[in-house]
């Protein structure tokens, strides 16, 4: 793999932007390049590399755009040739089968709180392989947050500037419930987040609900809020407060019931 192109592949996985690699992995008579060269394939159709160009990429570009959807790698031959009935014009003579790779990265988390919580949270779901923010305007707590990344921009203003993703986590554990009531009027606002949590005893949680009712805020919206946060784990500690979020977090991302696996496995 060329430099340029594992660059951009590592920048993209970085900033979690969708792309996939075209890799050719087998040819047959006259084509245009080579077992083993590559092209990086970005979803809006920008691309880094080159198999060949013409058609033939322009195919395999509109392929891996398709295979970013389904998040499925794909191995396809085309040919290059006017005897076959899928044939597009093209007379190299040949034909030369693709690996197109979506990339796949993890789920993204993004804590408003640089505190205790936050900073808990921010070590554990880096360890999971998510791509971790931590949103505060206290550039001290920040500093001591191994994130992805730090922003020292308000909460609500981060929160309305982004398109939220499904697999984007949105956690309000700021410790002041101001900042979490505005950040979650922010989120409900511009909705699209897979999982909103917020911190707090059910007093705090009824209050800042409360608040967003009378400002006009749907009762159904923030019904869909995890509030108060976690799973009922009997946590105390920053930690322990930190594996009850990540286990919900996860649970509701990716689908799962959160059941006993044991519990599964004798079902039978």
């Amino acid at each position: 793999m060329s430099e340029d192109i594992l660059a951009e592949l590592l920048a993209a996985r970085e900033r979690r932007e969708p792309c996939a690699l075209a890799t050719v992995a087998a040819t047959r008579g006259s084509v245009p390049r080579e077992a083993g060269a590559k092209v990086l394939i970005f979803a809006d159709g920008r691309i880094v590399g080159t198999i060949g160009g013409g058609k033939f990429e322009a195919l395999v570009v509109t392929d891996a755009q398709a295979a970013m959807g389904t998040k499925a790698p794909l191995l396809k031959t085309y040919p290059l040739h006017e005897d076959s009935a899928d044939s597009f014009g093209a007379i190299c003579g040949g034909e030369v089968t693709v690996l197109i790779e979506p990339q796949i990265v993890k789920e993204a988390l993004f804590i408003v709180g640089a505190g205790h919580c936050g900073q808990a949270l921010c070590r554990l779901a880096r360890e999971c392989g998510w791509h971790v923010a931590v949103i505060d305007d206290r550039a001290d707590l920040l500093a001591g947050c191994v994130a992805h990344e730090r922003i020292g921009t308000p909460a609500p203003e981060f929160i309305a500037s982004r398109a939220w993703q499904r697999d984007d986590a949105l956690v309000l554990v700021s410790q002041n419930f101001e900042v979490d009531r505005e950040a979650l009027a922010a989120a409900l606002a511009h909705p699209g987040a897979g999982y909103v949590g917020m911190i707090g005893s059910t007093r705090k949680v009824r209050r800042v609900f409360d608040d967003l009712q009378a400002r006009g805020f749907d009762a159904t919206a923030l019904a869909q809020i995890f509030a108060p946060i976690g799973l009922d784990l009997g946590t105390d500690s920053p930690t322990e407060i930190a594996v009850s979020i990540v286990a919900e977090m996860l649970r509701v991302l990716r689908g799962k019931s959160g059941g006993h696996l044991r519990a599964d496995a004798f079902a039978k």
